[in-house]
């Protein structure tokens, strides 16, 4: 069996949602049995993420609550693209200095990544951001963030302890600690505060 024994094909396409961020369709499909399916999907125009890495081995993370899941999150710097078809690097450039105030002097692509090809079409490119320089933060009116800086070991050393769980962070960080070529950093406690109890998300049942 080869790709094409795997293929669905898309017969009819209706948009259920559009949205500033995100559109909602319903998708039949034709499956390689010759039967036919739906499927959600949900179109994203991508984003871009930054792990920004200071001359001292810091990595800058912003904290955000993040209402889909209630919690609080530590993330690297991000932003959806402007327009479908924009290039990523813009966006990072964009978003580094909004979320941060911080400008990069050099930049190495770490991967660009489907983020959950099950059901959305977005894709995020993540960059490592190096030499550094500092300037005014100036985020968007409906963000609220706050910076905090930790020597980019230790922040690889929390992904592997399930205390980051963003997926763009963590995979940004492992790849950064790579490209630095940098050890393993394993930490007895935490710079950052613990992460908290689960709850459901609103409005989900048991």
């Amino acid at each position: 069996m080869d790709d094409h024994d795997l293929r669905e094909t898309v017969t009819s396409r209706e948009t259920l949602f559009e949205g500033k961020i995100i559109t909602v369709e319903k998708w039949d499909v034709l499956l390689p049995n010759q039967r036919e399916s739906g499927r959600e999907i949900v179109l994203h125009k991508g984003a871009a993420a930054i792990v920004p890495l200071d001359k001292n081995g810091y990595v800058t993370l912003v904290r955000q609550h993040r209402v889909a899941i209630d919690r609080f999150t530590w993330e690297i710097p991000a932003g959806k693209l402007d327009f479908t078809g924009e290039d990523p690097f813009k966006c990072a450039q964009r978003e580094l200095e909004e979320e941060t105030g911080l400008q990069a002097n050099k930049w190495q692509k770490l991967i660009q990544v489907v983020t959950t090809p099950g059901f959305c079409t977005e894709t995020i490119a993540i960059y490592l951001a190096t030499e550094l320089s500092q300037t005014e933060a100036h985020t968007d009116a409906d963000e609220f963030l706050r910076i905090k800086k930790i020597p980019l070991g230790e922040a690889v050393s929390l992904v592997k302890q399930g205390k980051l769980e963003d997926m763009k962070t963590c995979l940004g960080l492992l790849l950064a600690q790579q490209a630095m070529g940098q050890p393993d950093f394993l930490v007895a406690s935490s710079t950052l505060p613990p992460r908290p109890r689960r709850e459901r998300f609103p409005g989900a049942r048991s």
